[in-house]
């Protein structure tokens, strides 16, 4: 898949992701690269900016198996910014759909 193509969803993805369970980095990633096909570093960029942009907090949590992890929560602004996104995303694929899956 174009890579210009994935950059445009992935923001939403992150952010359902979060709605779903606050989560740490890693997991996020593993989680998102199954289905997109993107690297830690598309992730890990798009974690920094939406915790930067007041999105995504971060605290951390003692790990069973490992080093204390930063695990990432959604804030009252990303759970805004995700409605928003949504609701583009389902009106622009509405949209494409019929331009790509009409009939000829």
């Amino acid at each position: 898949m174009d890579t210009q193509f994935k950059k445009g969803i992935i923001e939403v993805c992150v952010l359902n992701e979060l709605n779903k369970e606050d989560t740490y980095g890693y997991k996020l990633v593993k989680n998102l690269s199954k289905t997109l096909g993107v690297g830690e570093s598309t992730i890990y960029t798009m974690l920094r900016r939406l915790t930067k942009d007041s999105a995504l907090e971060l605290y951390e949590r003692a790990s069973t198996d490992g080093p204390t992890r930063k695990y990432y929560t959604l804030t009252g602004v990303g759970k805004e910014r995700l409605f928003l996104l949504k609701k583009e995303w389902e009106s622009f694929s509405i949209k494409v759909n019929k331009l790509i899956g009409g009939k000829k």
